[in-house]
């Protein structure tokens, strides 16, 4: 009997994009802690705006410091670091909460102080020496120039150009702390981050994340979205803070909805047109025809802890979201490994329905 050992199946490959959600990208840490502890999966590629940004970055670091586990060992650092200020320091915590998450969403002192202050004055004038607690921590745990020269992942971090309102990404060669903070600038908390002259604002506001650079050059066909900010209520807002929370998710996911819609449109268009891969030129409608999408989430027990949660920077809740996380995305491949490498799990048909181009049936 031969005793020659079998060579390893070959790992599937995945893009991942990550939303942005205040303190709730714990919930994201987790889902990486998971995905990275799975030697079936490579990680070819991250996109990723505000928490997510950070959540990549801190990645990719690890990855090249020493392969998954020194990123899982990065990532808890990271967030370790994130709620001993919080609890060293209960404003700062706060503040912590409010770079990434809507301060208005939050009934506590701190978030209804900077409510408030953010409705009469601009960060230029209740922050004048524009005073960001994430700086230190990022610029702590991350290495840049690993990052910069990483070949463990392609990254695609973003932001948005204040003067034209256009999405800018930053990629590997590109990103450093700044670039980071200008992807979870919120631009009625923290001044503009200035990058080469110009001045930018939270990613959130046009790619949250943007799906367009992973379909585009990214080299894996399956992306998953780690979705933090819900889709879905069940019920109307009528109280001010509801309403709020409402507004906030809303906008953070409508250039998402728009990307997804635009996706659905296109490979509902390949379909009927019934060509050959092979016949399309443009790279770009061979990848969109190929690509296969997924999505998790955290599903209802993370959409009823509510904004004001975002704001929670402290160790429990942290570790709470986080092992929400892990748990999710425990689920998510125990239900859909096997589709990987196969076909969507997403149904954007479903999700769109009726949607089409102009002048078409």
């Amino acid at each position: 009997m031969s005793t020659a050992r079998r060579s390893p199946r070959p790992r599937k490959h995945v893009d991942l994009a990550l939303q942005g959600g205040g303190a709730h990208g714990a919930f994201t840490w987790g889902v990486l802690d998971r995905l990275l502890e799975d030697e079936r999966l490579e990680i070819a590629g991250i996109s990723g705006a505000s928490a997510g940004a950070i959540n990549a970055v801190v990645m990719a670091a690890g990855l090249m410091a020493g392969g998954r586990t020194a990123a899982r060992e990065a990532l808890l650092a990271f967030w370790s670091s994130v709620g001993t200020s919080s609890r060293l320091n209960p404003l700062n915590g706060g503040m912590f909460g409010a770079l990434f998450g809507s301060a208005a969403a939050s009934w506590t002192p701190l978030g209804l102080y900077m409510d408030m202050a953010s409705r009469v004055l601009s960060p230029y004038q209740f922050n004048p020496l524009n005073l960001n607690p994430l700086r230190q921590v990022i610029a702590d745990a991350v290495d840049f120039d690993a990052v910069r020269r990483c070949d463990k992942v392609d990254l695609f971090i973003g932001a948005t150009h204040v003067r034209t309102g256009r999405l800018r990404v930053f990629r590997n060669a590109e990103l450093s702390v700044d670039a980071v903070l200008a992807s979870a600038c919120l631009p009625t908390m923290f001044q503009a981050v200035e990058i080469d002259g110009e001045a930018y604002w939270d990613g959130g506001y046009t790619g949250n994340p943007a799906l367009l650079p992973l379909i585009a050059e990214a080299t894996a066909d399956d992306v998953l979205l780690v979705q933090i900010n819900p889709v879905e209520r069940d019920e109307v807002p009528t109280r001010a803070s509801d309403i709020l929370e409402r507004i906030d998710e809303i906008t953070f996911n409508g250039s998402l909805m728009k990307e997804l819609r635009s996706i659905a449109l296109l490979k509902r268009m390949l379909r009927d047109e019934g060509r050959p891969i092979e016949r399309y030129r443009a790279p770009l409608f061979r990848r969109i025809h190929d690509l296969r999408l997924h999505r998790l989430d955290g599903g209802v027990e993370l959409a009823q802890l509510g904004n004001g949660s975002r704001l929670a920077a402290d160790p429990a809740s942290l570790s709470r979201l986080r092992r929400l996380g892990c748990d999710a995305a425990d689920d998510w491949l125990a239900r859909n490994f096997t589709h990987l490498g196969r076909r969507s799990t997403i149904d954007l048909e479903r999700e769109f329905p009726g949607e089409a181009l102009p002048g078409r049936a």
